[in-house]
């Protein structure tokens, strides 16, 4: 066998090869492959990275043909800045970026490192998102924003890149369930709203925490009034429970609503 490959065997008696390499006193898998000969190019690739400062986050391509893409990445990363991370990240002061493919490079802050180390983040339909627990989360998640919320309506990237998702950069416009900011002629308020066979205003308050009560509110209505579809509720950090309750109490929501469920007839929205 040549350096840093070795035959293993599936189970179902199928030959293949995996790839090794130490490097500074870290053994690194570099995948699996089909043939001795691939498996030997890629170790060769991943030697030539990790001696060569010319192979760099633009020239890498030049020189990869069997080594897997992300382990090329994490090699750069390591030979660069001496730490070794199993998903497509390298590091820069301040922030890093991941790789979601060749074309597509992420930038995140420092404080997201941990956890993007051990998340793969996935791509579907646009979507971004890492498996945790058999389950999927969104990465918008973490900033806040609802898995509903719509970009520039609900959210925006500051400086219009939507590649950048450090902190900074992610300005959150509506943060409450079925709360909307509205400005007209430079006054600012936020629109509550319930979707009932179509939207219904709930009403147009000056403090978007207080909008989001008067939402829970309309939910409640919808819930007391015998609905059974499940709304989402909003949880007030804003305000002690005994603040809650009070603007709860005296807030206004639309007469609209309850006329609607004066119709006996309303259909299950």
């Amino acid at each position: 066998m040549k350096p840093g490959v070795y035959e293993a065997k599936r189970k179902n008696g199928e030959i293949y090869y995996r790839g090794n390499i130490t490097y500074n006193g870290k053994h690194i898998s570099l995948g699996s492959f089909d043939t001795e000969a691939e498996c030997s190019e890629a170790y060769n690739e991943a030697w030539t990275i990790l001696k060569d400062n010319k192979v760099t986050l633009l020239s890498y391509q030049n020189i990869l043909k069997s080594l897997p893409f992300d382990k090329c990445i994490s090699l750069i990363n390591f030979r660069d800045n001496h730490i070794y991370i199993k998903n497509p990240i390298y590091l820069f002061k301040g922030y890093f970026v991941y790789y979601l493919d060749q074309l597509t490079v992420l930038k995140f802050d420092n404080d997201d490192l941990f956890y993007y180390s051990s998340h793969k983040i996935q791509n579907r339909g646009g979507h971004l998102f890492v498996s945790d627990y058999g389950m999927q989360y969104n990465i918008l998640g973490r900033y806040g924003i609802k898995p509903y919320s719509v970009k520039n309506r609900d959210y925006k990237f500051a400086n219009g890149d939507e590649t950048d998702y450090r902190y900074s950069n992610i300005i959150l416009v509506n943060k409450y369930h079925g709360v909307f900011r509205e400005e007209k002629k430079g006054k600012v308020k936020y629109v509550a709203r319930i979707h009932l066979n179509g939207d219904f205003i709930v009403g147009r308050y000056k403090d978007e925490a207080v909008a989001a009560i008067a939402y829970n509110k309309a939910v409640d209505l919808c819930k007391a009034r015998g609905m059974t579809k499940k709304f989402p509720t909003n949880f007030i950090s804003e305000y002690t429970p005994r603040e809650y309750a009070d603007i709860y109490t005296e807030i206004k929501i639309s007469s609209h609503l309850y006329k609607f469920f004066r119709n006996k007839n309303f259909r299950e929205a």
